[in-house]
């Protein structure tokens, strides 16, 4: 009887494990994930590179300069600084049935990096003073010389702004512009002593 109660004793006095509470077990979970996610970091990574591109980008110049000798190009960019043609006689003393003539000449600057056209254009106040009686015509020619003969040679051009001429860029042609007024003959006797004042612009636009 007594063996039996000695075993019962110490059996009664070991302790009884407890069972992993419901925290411990998380913690053990958030320390595998935090594994995991090392883990996880390290195979996403990647080499990595860059390349980079630009662009620089200038306009373009476009200009134009006239001459009344076909040589002597500059520039006369407004009606202050008109170039002064250079009329044959009898341009000073016109009588019914008299013509004269002068040459103009156009072409781009020399730094101009685009070529374009040019178109011609009457004032109008050419249909002033002596002006209402005179008849203008121009033509462009071959050369720069401007005379009866080389004006009959030439290309009709209207004075209206709508015919244009192309030039070249860098000054490296030109376009010769000759130019007759005549005073038709059967001109009225009212016309003495009248004069006008006539003038032409030329309007140059580039190409694109």
């Amino acid at each position: 009887m007594g063996r039996h109660s000695a075993t019962s004793v110490a059996s009664a006095s070991k302790p009884r494990r407890r069972p992993a509470s419901w925290f411990t077990k998380l913690r053990a979970v958030l320390a595998g994930a935090l594994v995991l996610g090392v883990g996880a970091a390290v195979t996403v990574a990647a080499w990595n590179d860059s390349e980079f591109a630009q662009g620089t980008f200038s306009a373009s110049t476009f200009g134009i300069v006239g001459a009344t000798n076909g040589v002597d190009f500059s520039e006369h960019p407004d009606a202050a600084s008109a170039a002064a043609l250079t009329f044959t006689a009898p341009f000073d003393a016109m009588s019914p049935g008299s013509t004269a003539y002068a040459a103009y000449s156009v072409q781009t600057t020399a730094d101009s990096t685009v070529g374009g056209t040019v178109a011609l254009s009457a004032a109008s106040g050419n249909s002033t003073g002596l002006g209402q009686w005179l008849t203008y015509s121009v033509r462009t020619i071959a050369g720069a010389d401007c005379n009866a003969t080389t004006f009959a040679g030439g290309e009709s051009v209207a004075t209206d702004g709508t015919a244009t001429r192309t030039l070249s860029s860098g000054g490296s042609d030109q376009v010769n512009y000759c130019f007759a007024i005549t005073l038709p003959a059967g001109t009225p006797n009212e016309a003495q002593g009248t004069s006008v004042d006539a003038s032409w612009t030329f309007t140059a636009t580039s190409s694109s």
